[in-house]
């Protein structure tokens, strides 16, 4: 990792190094001074939810880097991006949220879990035993509500 010299008195910003050693390797996570946007990946197979939340969370002050509607697009993006949370659908079609959650936890910063019904107390069990750091029901997202659960 390289650091971006700051002026006296200023944090400095850690940035990803370039080189990795494997295609597979994670890539380093950045840490936030409040003056950087928290990147996020949204993974849902709601295509017009993904449009909204995106528009919704970018004109919150996130950088949505990118979207996916699987966990195979989910898992390239992560790996890819390494962004510092993924927000992700607990029920993806055939494909559950809590797997796919998992699969990516080496890639992304934090995982939220997410859903169109506010199922935290239904699924509490299983969101207490995966790797998000907690759940949003998808009427109460927003990048605010995100930022409490990452920091």
């Amino acid at each position: 990792m390289s650091d971006k010299r700051a002026a006296p008195g200023q944090a400095r910003a850690l940035v990803p190094a370039r080189l990795q050693a494997s295609g597979d390797a994670a890539p380093q996570l950045r840490w936030h001074t409040g003056r950087m946007p928290l990147q996020c990946v949204i993974v849902d197979d709601n295509e017009p939810f993904l449009k909204l939340a995106r528009a919704t969370l970018e004109r919150q002050g996130m950088a949505v880097v990118g979207v996916a509607a699987n966990g195979a697009e989910a898992l390239r993006q992560a790996r890819e991006l390494g962004p510092d949370v993924a927000l992700v659908d607990i029920s993806l079609g055939a494909e559950s949220g809590f797997d796919v959650g998992r699969q990516i936890t080496p890639y992304v910063g934090k995982i939220i879990l997410i859903s169109s019904h506010d199922e935290a107390d239904y699924y509490a069990e299983l969101i207490a035993a995966s790797p998000a750091v907690g759940f949003l029901s998808k009427a109460k997202l927003s990048a605010d509500a995100i930022r409490q659960l990452v920091t």
